[in-house]
């Protein structure tokens, strides 16, 4: 598998030890030995216990809730690696947190995911492997070579293996405008139609369904969306359409962030499965019977071999 003599060390924070456990066992390297922790006052302690000195690093840390300490634990341990000598550091960020203030919609607002980029670039990272970015142009706002995988494959398999391929009851559902091009090329996988919701959204994480376009009664509708929050939108989505006749509703996204009261919006509303990847490591209390969970730590292991064997990362984007 290793084409050069580079070591290549995978080390993780507190955000999905897990998954970065999953991803050094495809990988068939040792997780490194680090130590993340907190000083009496909240401060973050970091420890590396093992020499990275010329070493390819891969760093595993989405930075979900608690975005902040997630996003601090990323950026102390990259600094800790760029004093220690490492030959390359890539933080690999399944799930990019302050995405979501991407441009500015009205006077006075912060641009927060390019001053997140640039800290990022800052704290001593040389690349950047990330999935499903909440808004694409935010790969532009990083001064560093950043692969944003897709994860509308691993969605897709999901559903093609339930025998949804070239089903004629099957519609593949965008929540809003937004969503329409991933929408579209999970239908292209499905060989299946689109609809859209048009939506608009009154205040922030509060949305309200205005019309459905396309044709959704007596069909199995999926929604697609990249990021479920508070899960209004989606659930608002889900329950419109059985209105409309759906017969059943299945909804699935990259990231489930699932704040606030997402999880009783979801055991109460239309949606009879939730399929989510597994960027963000969700808590125990909200793993309900209508959640599944897929990995992605085969592709992100991919992803890193090929970083790290310098080959092109293309062939994981033309599978998309």
């Amino acid at each position: 598998m290793i084409t050069h003599g580079k070591n290549i060390k995978i080390f993780t924070g507190n955000a999905h030890p897990q998954l970065a456990q999953d991803i050094a066992d495809i990988l068939g390297v040792e997780l490194g030995k680090s130590k993340v922790g907190k000083f009496s006052d909240g401060e973050i302690s970091v420890d590396i216990n093992e020499s990275v000195r010329g070493a390819d690093v891969f760093v595993v840390q989405p930075t979900n809730s608690p975005v902040n300490d997630n996003l601090m634990e990323l950026l102390i341990m990259m600094d800790a690696f760029k004093r220690a000598s490492a030959g390359r550091i890539t933080a690999v960020i399944p799930y990019y947190g302050y995405a979501r203030q991407d441009r500015k919609t009205k006077a006075r607002d912060p641009i927060t995911a390019k001053l997140v980029a640039d800290i990022i670039a800052t704290a001593g990272a040389d690349r950047v492997l990330t999935m499903d970015l909440h808004a694409a142009q935010i790969q532009g706002y990083f001064d560093i070579p950043l692969d944003n995988l897709m994860g509308v494959p691993v969605l897709a398999k999901y559903f093609i293996e339930k025998g949804y391929k070239e089903n004629d009851d099957v519609v593949v559902v965008s929540p809003d405008l937004g969503s329409v091009t991933r929408a579209r090329k999970f239908a292209d996988k499905l060989h299946a139609p689109i609809a859209i919701i048009d939506k608009r959204r009154p205040k922030a994480n509060v949305s309200e369904i205005m019309n459905i376009i396309g044709e959704v009664t007596g069909k199995i509708a999926i929604l697609v969306d990249d990021m479920i929050d508070t899960a209004g939108t989606i659930t608002n989505a889900a329950n419109a359409l059985a209105y409309l006749g759906a017969k059943e509703v299945y909804a699935c996204c990259s990231h489930g962030v699932l704040s606030g009261p997402a999880i009783e919006r979801i055991e109460k509303s239309a949606i009879k499965e939730l399929i989510m990847l597994n960027t963000i490591n969700l808590p125990e209390e909200k793993m309900i019977d209508k959640i599944k969970t897929i990995s992605v730590a085969s592709m992100f292991a991919e992803a890193i071999r090929r970083v790290y064997d310098e080959q092109p990362i293309s062939k994981l984007f033309e599978e998309a």
